[in-house]
């Protein structure tokens, strides 16, 4: 217990999924958590699963792709708490349709919230990072950002691009001199809501996804194997981790 004690972490898109469970583990173990979401619902219901559990957390509607709201929430954080301490880019989309299904709307779509609301959170909760000269960022990519998938073209392209700005920004850090780590995820196929929207588009092939699942130690993995994977590069016990990525996939890329 105490992994993240005292921490202040940021985590968006932590209304249901891999950002629920993260937000649950990192404030098990310490941390005061803000929430955000596109889903104002599910980000209430998330703060209120952490406070049952005796943590402290607090949220907030967020559309990561708006920058004015990246402002306005960095400013709040700072002034209730006076710093952030990790931060979680987190929110994320995929639209499973072939190359020539996908419209250049679904194509933009998923690099705005996926690429630009990544962007956007190193620069604004870095530079908030850099008043305390430390921090953590973990970036959650897939392990669409290291090969290749069929109907995934957008969603490749997007986290491929989370896997390298991961990389640029952690040497940047370093440049300025500043202890601010850069870290990114790579989860394959995991049981949340993302999953079963993706059965969803391929119009309930649950044959198809299996096969996907069969790749990977033969099952899905859970939202909690990857917050403890959250976990452990939000703490002080990956001090020696920058630029790295730390991939979540049963063998499925072995």
């Amino acid at each position: 217990m105490g992994r993240v004690e005292g921490k202040i972490a940021l985590i968006t898109g932590a209304g249901s999924g891999l950002g629920r469970a993260a937000a649950i583990r990192l404030a098990g173990e310490g941390a005061t958590l803000v929430v955000t979401d596109v889903n104002a619902d599910g980000a209430r219901e998330t703060v209120q699963l952490i406070e049952n559990a005796g943590g402290f957390a607090w949220c907030q509607k967020q559309d990561v792709t708006q920058e004015a709201e990246w402002t306005a929430l960095i400013d709040e954080i700072m002034e209730r708490h006076g710093r952030i301490d990790i931060l979680v880019n987190n929110a994320g989309i995929i639209i499973v349709k072939p190359i020539a299904a996908m419209t250049l709307e679904d194509f933009r779509r998923q690099n705005a919230i996926n690429v630009d609301g990544v962007f956007l959170g190193i620069k604004h909760g870095s530079a908030a990072m850099a008043q305390n000269g430390t921090g953590s960022i973990v970036n959650l990519s897939s392990v669409a950002g290291l090969r290749g998938s069929a109907n995934t073209i957008g969603y490749c392209a997007s986290k491929g691009a989370v896997r390298l700005m991961t990389k640029a920004a952690a040497k940047e850090m370093q440049l300025m001199s500043l202890d601010i780590r850069v870290n990114s995820v790579h989860p394959a196929l995991i049981s949340t809501p993302m999953a079963e929207s993706i059965i969803d588009q391929v119009g309930g092939d649950t044959e198809g996804v299996g096969r996907m699942a069969a790749r990977q130690s033969g099952r899905y993995g859970t939202p909690e194997e990857v917050a403890d994977a959250i976990l452990y590069l939000a703490s002080d016990e990956s001090s020696f981790c920058t630029g790295s990525e730390l991939v979540i996939d049963g063998g499925q890329t072995a």
